[in-house]
């Protein structure tokens, strides 16, 4: 080939990639690890282990079977077949007279609020840490005007009951005060880690409850999770609740989907208000499809998931060097709270580093592992197992860990 002609291209190549530089550009964990080797090559050498939480699952095979055959029809009008299988059928598994599908968990939880308290300016009793006062943006103040009062959430996700009953309010209509109405509960807890509420705590609150009229509102969004935990039905577990939110996209695997329970009058009224929260969909037999495989079949492998998460707790616990605290007692379920030791980095800093790979590890491992965790509320790392993590995908998460470990030793050997 001439010169002329071949220097020529080349600068017209280099041209090329540099003004298009954002559509060649490598990513750079990628680029840290391999410079510029063949890109199929690197993907097969990364292994990402999902722990962010257990809202990432897809669906599998058969649930999405069942939802491409779904016979459906307008649910508006309670003529979609699938859906309203799927409300007996967990009418049934609840031990209550009706159920609901609705979107989401967070509208679940506030169209619980909205009927339990009717008058605005009603008001509910909750925990500190719960979800519905921490994490859904205090919905039931801006669209329900009900007050809450927050009660300090204990360790095992439960709160004191002397203290729940000195808060409630009396002599309404008293025109000082809210009205108490409601106390709700989070089954497992999540910010605690996943904790199961204890069945003593519930019938004790239970009684409460109806001593002072209060109805009991459980944000069951992993109730199937302590169900497996506790060895009981559903049912066992609901009978001391008034009403309950469950959610099929968490654990059971389903793309979209909350069941919410009550009595008939109950979801009567819920019909009611999830029409104004816009909830009111058409042919939702589709996404109940998937509901009802989570329902059917799901629910049983969530023992795994149990195991794969005490497993790799355990292995935290035994890292050595010791570079992660955590109180094994406490792993219930599927939600793993825990702690690096202040003086090697932060939550945020070591949530980064178990995402990212070099090439020592690969050379350490043979691959390279990214563990996605979530830097959790109080300085901790919260990390949930679920459907997509196999017991292969928890080991590597557990060498990563502890190469992680490894690897800050050496750092601070060296700096000392």
């Amino acid at each position: 080939m001439n010169s002329k002609i071949f220097t020529c291209s080349a600068r017209l190549l280099r041209y090329c990639l540099h003004k298009h530089r954002r559509v060649f550009r490598v990513d750079p964990v990628r680029r840290m690890c391999y410079g510029s080797h063949q890109m199929a090559a690197v993907r097969s050498a990364v292994r990402t282990v999902d722990l962010r939480s257990d809202t990432v699952t897809k669906p599998g095979a058969a649930m999405r079977k069942a939802m491409a055959e779904a016979d459906v029809g307008d649910d508006v009008f309670g003529e979609d077949p699938v859906v309203n299988e799927l409300q007996k059928e967990a009418a049934a598994m609840f031990g209550m007279e009706d159920t609901l599908y609705v979107p989401t968990g967070t509208m679940g939880n506030l169209i619980a609020v909205m009927v339990h308290c009717r008058e605005r300016a009603d008001e509910m009793l909750l925990g500190d840490l719960s979800h519905i006062y921490i994490y859904e943006q205090g919905g039931s103040a801006q669209l329900a005007g009900v007050h809450s009062v927050a009660l300090t959430t204990l360790a095992d996700g439960t709160f004191d009951l002397d203290r729940l009953i000195s808060k409630i309010r009396h002599g309404y209509p008293n025109s000082h005060y809210p009205r108490s109405r409601l106390v709700c509960v989070e089954n497992t807890h999540n910010i605690q880690g996943g904790r199961v509420l204890p069945l003593s705590f519930l019938q004790e609150l239970r009684s409460v409850a109806d001593k002072f009229g209060l109805a009991v509102h459980m944000d069951g969004a992993r109730l199937m999770n302590a169900a497996v935990a506790q060895g009981v039905h559903p049912c066992v577990i609901l009978q001391h609740c008034h009403s309950v939110s469950v959610c099929l996209s968490k654990g059971l695997g389903a793309p979209v989907g909350t069941m919410l329970g009550g009595s008939k009058d109950f979801i009567q009224r819920a019909v009611r208000a999830r029409k104004v929260l816009g909830g009111g969909m058409r042919q939702t037999g589709i996404l109940a499809a998937a509901g009802r495989i989570s329902l059917s079949d799901m629910i049983g492998r969530l023992e795994e998931d149990h195991r794969n998460t005490k497993r790799f707790a355990k292995a935290l616990a035994e890292c050595d060097p010791p570079l992660y605290q955590l109180d094994l007692a406490s792993v219930e379920t599927n939600i793993l709270r825990f702690r690096v030791q202040d003086d090697y980095m932060s939550s945020d800093e070591f949530c980064e580093r178990m995402a990212r790979v070099d090439a020592e590890e690969v050379k350490a491992l043979g691959q390279g592992v990214r563990v996605l965790m979530f830097p959790h509320i109080g300085g901790a790392i919260r990390a949930v197992w679920h459907l997509d993590i196999s017991e292969e995908d928890t080991e590597l998460a557990i060498q990563k860990a502890q190469f992680v470990a490894q690897q800050l030793r050496l750092k601070s050997v060296r700096a000392a």
